[in-house]
C-alpha cells in the first residue's frame, strides 16, 4: 500500500489539494451570495455588476441596451433594441468557472508569485471573456433566435470552458512545478 501512495503521490496531492481548495471556495462563495438578501445590488453584487457591464459592452457596440431586476426571479433581465432576450443569473457571472480554475490552478502550483499572478491574470481574463461572452450571446438571440438553444448550451459554455482548459494546460506546460518533479 505504501509503494502505492509513493508511486501516485503527485496524484493524491493534486487530487486532495484541488479538492480542499474547491469546496473551501464555493462555501465562501455560498456565504458571500447569502450576504445580499435585502441588499440594493440584486441578485448579488457580483451579477449585478455582470448585467449591467453587459449591456454598457452592448451600449459601446452601438446597440440600445438596458438591464432590470426580474420580478419573479432572482435575475437581471437584459433587455437590447427594446426586446427582452435573456436573463443573467448568479451562474452568468463566471465566479463558479473561476473558482474551478483557480483550484486548479492553486493544486498545480508554480511559484508562489507566479501563481497568484497567474491566478488574478486567469480570473480577469475568464471575468473578460465572460462579459464579451454574454453581449455576444445576446446579439445572437437578437438576431438568430431559432439558435437560441445551441448559442447558450453549447457553443458559449464551449468558449469559456474552452478557454479554461487552455489556461491549465499553458500553466502546466509552461510554470507548474509538475515538470520539475516528473
Amino acid at each position: 500500500m505504501k509503494a502505492l501512495f509513493t508511486k501516485y503521490k503527485l496524484v493524491i496531492k493534486f487530487i486532495l489539494t484541488f479538492s480542499a481548495v474547491y469546496v473551501l471556495l464555493s462555501v465562501v462563495y455560498k456565504l458571500y451570495l447569502g450576504c445580499f438578501e435585502g441588499s440594493s445590488f440584486y441578485p448579488d453584487y457580483i451579477t449585478n455588476l455582470v448585467a449591467f457591464q453587459s449591456k454598457w459592452l452592448l451600449i459601446a457596440m452601438g446597440y440600445t441596451a438596458e438591464v432590470l431586476p426580474h420580478p419573479h426571479e432572482p435575475a437581471m433581465k437584459l433587455i437590447l433594441n427594446n426586446q427582452y432576450l435573456g436573463r443573467v443569473i448568479e451562474g452568468c457571472n463566471a465566479i463558479s468557472v473561476i473558482i474551478l480554475f483557480v483550484s486548479f490552478i492553486i493544486a498545480f502550483s508554480g511559484k508562489l508569485k507566479t501563481t497568484v499572478c497567474y491566478v488574478f491574470l486567469g480570473s480577469a481574463l475568464i471575468y473578460t471573456i465572460n462579459l464579451i461572452r454574454i453581449a455576444i450571446l445576446t446579439l445572437g438571440i437578437y438576431y438568430y433566435p431559432q439558435y437560441s438553444d445551441v448559442f447558450h448550451t453549447v457553443i458559449f459554455p464551449g468558449i469559456i470552458y474552452g478557454m479554461v482548459f487552455l489556461l491549465w494546460v499553458f500553466w502546466v506546460k509552461r510554470f507548474s512545478k509538475i515538470n520539475s518533479n516528473v
